[in-house]
């Protein structure tokens, strides 16, 4: 009868053992990531405008993936459905976040600094990797933020000529710069009495913001009578070609909005608050805009004419105020919040279409709860069972603690595995309980080997070499039959159940089933002999 010493030190035992105990140490010091089904989330549901290829669609699982990852949210999983569907998934976290996280995913990600109507710099130059949110900065009640980032040698070259001579302008930072766009505004809503503002210096200010090569945006100051919104029209019609969508104020008359729904175009009407620009005065009696949320600008700083004689540079960065009507604490939350959600979107890049985000589901902790408690019940379950049949079918009584050795081993590599590179969902606990059932194939193929040849240890080894030829063809045959579910976009649902059993198989064949038929082997080639 071999000893215990003779098992441990058996090089298919020991790799067992050791690799056991590594993922155990992972497990306690990273954690176990588990789906929203068990510890309760949040699920935003993301259609696309139109198809994308695979090619395509990947990139843009890979981009949302990357920007709700850099915006701070942890164990967050970007799956795909078809072409044109996809589902963010994040833990629980509080209906801000969630907000803020939806933000992200509706930006398209276009990135563009303009100086004097020509493009200075866009997303594409930036060195992703270089992006960085700069902590917010308080001086006299004023909070600050920034995102610093480095642009290539070629796009430095390109941004030298673009603000050559243009010192003290202002270089406008757009993301998300709409595009095939017209404004109208009430004219009511133009200047500002108390801070001296005049409507036509506002307009003006609008006009040279929105100014780009043949891209520009026109604004139009609706005025409250007949002229006005005939010349409104006039414009429109002209324009008919060029400009699809319309963003008008809510208050813009209504004879105007009639007449642009009755012709075909994509009107929508936005907030106040949207509509209300930010201005402020460069100190050579010059305004400019400088914050817009309706077309996405930013900010616009203005150029220091040390970097407008020709010299070539590579760091830059967006920064911005904010607003002095929030609380001072308040303030520091939005400049904070605001620095990590442009640099999340910079640092994903642009997206190739653009997105409609649904209604986001919520799981509550409370009902995960009870669905984790529920699989580790059908996990315990299928464990005892499987054990049971084998050992009454064999009614061996030394087969009972490595049949269950076997089986909880397998189990614990697999929780280990997908727990710590992945998602423990519910789809993964159901491919785990279909290896447990086909575990039972492995350990009768070479349970019956060993015991229908009672001779040498040699014989035995011939036998266990026979056993997991079959073995192998088995797992071969599973994990290719697998193979489809596992890169299916369509049915991303059961992805966790073609993981769980392809790295079952493979566990099995490779780790768990090697060690089972060392110690039945050792045992009862030894009491053969």
């Amino acid at each position: 009868m071999a000893k215990i010493k003779d098992y441990l030190l058996d090089r298919r035992i020991l790799t067992l053992i050791v690799i056991a105990v590594a993922l155990l140490a992972l497990d306690l010091h990273y954690g176990l990531h588990l789906g929203i089904e068990f510890i309760g989330g949040t699920q935003i549901p993301v259609t696309l405008q139109h198809g994308l290829n695979q090619s395509e669609f990947s990139g843009l699982l890979s981009t949302l993936d990357q920007r709700v990852s850099t915006f701070g949210l942890k164990q967050v999983t970007v799956e795909g459905i078809g072409n044109s569907e996809v589902y963010v998934v994040v833990p629980t976290v509080s209906s801000s976040e969630i907000n803020d996280t939806i933000s992200i995913i509706e930006s398209q990600g276009r990135f563009d600094g303009i100086v004097n109507g020509k493009i200075a710099v866009n997303g594409s130059d930036i060195l992703h990797s270089s992006i960085g949110a700069l902590p917010p900065t308080s001086v006299n009640g004023s909070v600050s933020w920034a995102v610093s980032f480095f642009i290539t040698q070629n796009a430095a070259e390109n941004f030298a000529k673009v603000v050559l001579g243009q010192a003290n302008m202002p270089l406008y930072m757009f993301l998300d710069r709409p595009s095939n766009t017209t404004i109208l505004i009430n004219a009511s809503g133009l200047g500002n009495i108390t801070s001296g503002l005049t409507a036509s210096a506002a307009l003006a200010a609008m006009k040279n913001a929105l100014a780009l090569d043949n891209n520009s945006i026109p604004v139009i100051a609706v005025y409250n009578n007949n002229a006005s919104i005939q010349n409104a029209e006039n414009f429109l019609s002209s324009k008919k070609g060029y400009y699809k969508t319309i963003l008008a104020s809510s208050n813009i008359n209504p004879a105007l909005l009639d007449y642009i729904r009755s012709n075909n175009y994509t009107l929508k009407l936005e907030s106040k608050a949207n509509m209300t620009p930010t201005y402020f005065n460069n100190g050579l009696n010059n305004t400019t805009l400088e914050t817009w949320p309706l077309v996405g600008l930013l900010s616009s700083p203005l150029l220091n004419p040390s970097i407008t004689n020709g010299s070539i540079g590579d760091s830059y960065e967006i920064s911005g105020i904010a607003p002095l009507t929030l609380p001072q604490q308040q303030r520091l939350v939005y400049a904070n919040n605001q620095s990590k959600n442009i640099a999340s979107i910079l640092s994903g890049g642009a997206l190739p279409v653009g997105v409609i985000v649904g209604t986001p589901t919520q799981t509550s902790p409370t009902l995960g709860k009870g669905a984790l408690d529920v699989s580790v019940l059908a996990l315990t379950m299928a464990s005892i069972f499987v054990s049971l049949f084998i050992v009454l079918r064999y009614r061996k009584a030394f087969l009972i603690a490595p049949i269950i050795m076997t089986t909880l081993m397998e189990l614990f590599i697999i929780i280990s595995i997908i727990g710590l590179i992945g998602t423990i969902d519910i789809a993964a606990v159901a491919g785990m309980i279909a290896v447990v059932g086909t575990g039972v194939d492995a350990q009768i193929i070479i349970t019956d080997e060993v015991l229908n040849k009672e001779g040498t240890s040699g014989a035995t080894k011939v036998l266990l070499g026979n056993a997991f030829y079959i073995v192998w063809a088995d797992a071969s045959l599973l994990i290719i039959a697998m193979m489809p579910l596992l890169f299916s976009t369509a049915l991303v649902d059961i992805i966790g159940f073609s993981e769980s059993t392809i790295i079952g198989a493979l566990m099995g064949v490779l780790i768990t089933r090697p060690a089972y038929g060392a110690i039945v082997g050792k045992h009862y080639a030894e009491a053969g002999s």
